[in-house]
């Protein structure tokens, strides 16, 4: 039986249950009961649809009222961050958590998005056209097997992602004191900030080569149907991290 692991910390809670299950018809017999690719690119879809269409009202909030828009992306950061907590220590929650934290990201993106866009005009869809272009091509190297998901591989991106977290995590609380990093001012072009966020968007297209590879393991499993919503849940939060490590990066290009 194949082992599931995966870097992404939406995907972490699950390996252990994955790891103890048996081939699909020793428990469930019926393959509507049980997740599939499909079925979790689907929820996948419907989760970005989530966030778009909030998103799409957040932006127009920034536009008409701008102190509430600020509120909204507050709101919407604070509150993924803690959805997608509860989520990813209770998958059995993915059905009703997952679009919970796709509408709180869409208040976020979208209220980040108005405000790169006035400032940089079509920086917005060069983002989205980079973030699709690098989800293909990851997924083109991982079917092709030209990355291939190992184990050093994947203890490699533990231990990256985790700093990469804890970095964002005293970026936040440095924050409330006057004191973040400047890697987050807009248009902040230094040799540092760029080479840094480089870093952070290759781990961002190397994470969804991880989720890649822990849907179609874990659809190869006896896993129970709702685990499609864990699985799209996990690439949803990849793709926006991504975009918005690329929107940071395309704005940095654009200060002379």
């Amino acid at each position: 039986m194949k082992e599931l692991k995966s870097s992404n910390p939406a995907m972490k809670q699950f390996e252990t249950q994955s790891i103890s299950l048996g081939p699909v018809d020793e428990f469930i017999v019926d393959e509507t009961q049980r997740m599939t690719v499909n079925g979790t690119i689907n929820k996948t879809g419907i989760l970005l649809m989530i966030v778009v269409a909030v998103g799409a009202f957040s932006w127009n909030t920034i536009l008409t009222n701008p102190s509430l828009g600020y509120g909204l992306a507050i709101a919407g950061m604070i509150g993924a961050l803690i959805a997608s907590l509860v989520v990813s220590f209770k998958p059995t929650s993915a059905p009703i958590g997952a679009p919970i934290v796709a509408l709180f990201e869409g208040l976020f993106v979208g209220a980040i998005s108005a405000v790169f866009e006035m400032r940089y005009p079509g920086l917005v869809v060069q983002a989205i056209g980079l973030t699709i272009a690098v989800m293909f091509s990851m997924l083109f190297a991982y079917r092709t097997g030209i990355i291939k998901v190992t184990g050093t591989f994947k203890k490699i991106m533990v231990f990256a992602l985790m700093g990469v977290g804890l970095f964002y995590l005293m970026s936040f609380i440095l924050s409330f004191f006057g004191a973040a990093p400047s890697y987050f001012e807009i248009g902040n072009n230094s040799v540092f900030n760029i080479g840094l966020n480089l870093v952070i968007v290759g781990l961002a297209a190397m994470s969804l080569v991880l989720d890649f590879d822990f849907i179609e393991r874990a659809s190869e499993q006896n896993t129970p149907k709702h685990m499609e919503w864990y699985g799209a849940f996990g690439l949803m939060v990849t793709l926006v991290w991504l975009y918005i490590e690329l929107l940071r990066l395309l704005a940095r290009f654009q200060e002379e």
